[in-house]
């Protein structure tokens, strides 16, 4: 069977990203041509007012203008062209807007998945290149997002699948805003909506179960480049990077206490992650206490890749 080159677009709550690659179904090889994010934070005020704003919107639109062109200068068409939209797009009364507006822009219609789904892509892109390591199975695989985190148990096939409603803009807009640095009280109170969240996830997925935990996306990523003192982001560095317990309690006790410049100053801090960093973190750690798991599996491989595995004949 021949490569066959796609574009994948995943559009969660806090970023959209573009991958186009040219996927080998014979080898399982996946070679990246274009891996790229803009912050457009679509999901904001979707919590509390049940609508996207018009900004939010035109930022989305304005990053779909600049993907149209890149997949048109690698020469994908729109058969091969797939774009999911996650959270923001599924709480919000106005989705048709969102809809609208980026099926005239990139030609494609946006299939706003189940977060069950979304679970599937994330495992499938995630664990697809850890076949014959010697990393034990089941893997856990949570994606932890701006809305939504999703969690998926499974080895060769996935076994058991959850989302749930915590993710790092969803948590500072609930908890942290209005205070540059969180209080005990408003920490506490993140902390007991978390631990509710994960109730609900246990009730499909057994967190205790894995042998091996992996975590995706931006907020994961980001504490790992903090944890390994990197001068500048560096995905080969990350992906694959172990991260012990110890290590990210360190992390989110550093994030949550300080102040948005000290943030903004730490080298591997995307801008657009400044001031949602803290509460992902503080998800990243009652996730890891909360399974048991001594050690986290860093994955620059997620969604993105399940959603371009997705399209392949």
């Amino acid at each position: 069977m021949t490569v066959t080159r796609v574009a994948a677009i995943d559009c969660g709550t806090n970023s959209i990203r573009l991958l186009i690659a040219d996927l080998d179904p014979a080898t399982g090889e996946i070679t990246d041509l274009d891996r790229r994010m803009v912050i457009n934070r679509l999901g904001q005020d979707v919590d509390r007012t049940g609508r996207l704003t018009p900004e939010a919107l035109e930022r989305t639109f304005a990053a779909c203008r600049e993907y149209a062109g890149l997949i048109a200068a690698h020469g994908v068409g729109p058969e091969r062209i797939r774009l999911t939209a996650t959270s923001a797009s599924r709480d919000a009364a106005n989705a048709g807007d969102f809809t609208a507006g980026v099926k005239d822009i990139l030609g494609v219609e946006p299939e706003v998945i189940t977060g069950e789904e979304e679970a599937h892509l994330s495992f499938l892109g995630a664990t697809k290149e850890l076949t014959g390591t010697d990393l034990p199975t089941p893997y856990l695989v949570f994606d932890l997002g701006g809305g939504s985190t999703e969690f998926v148990l499974g080895a060769a096939e996935v076994q058991a699948a959850r989302s749930v409603n915590i993710g790092c803009v969803r948590m500072t807009e609930r908890h942290f805003v209005g205070s540059e640095i969180p209080t005990p009280d408003q920490i506490a109170r993140a902390r007991a909506d978390i631990g509710a969240a994960l109730d609900l996830a246990a009730e499909t997925v057994p967190l205790d179960a894995a042998a091996t935990l992996v975590g995706v996306a931006g907020t994961v990523t980001t504490v790992a480049g903090i944890v390994l003192g990197l001068p500048a982001y560096d995905s080969g560095r990350i992906h694959h990077s172990r991260l012990s317990l110890e290590q990210v309690r360190e992390v989110s006790t550093r994030l949550l206490g300080a102040t948005h410049a000290e943030r903004a100053a730490i080298p591997v801090m995307h801008p657009g992650r400044v001031d949602v960093i803290a509460a992902g973190a503080l998800v990243l750690l009652e996730v890891m206490e909360r399974t048991g798991a001594a050690e986290l599996v860093v994955s620059e491989h997620d969604i993105l890749d399940g959603i371009a595995w997705s399209i392949a004949p």
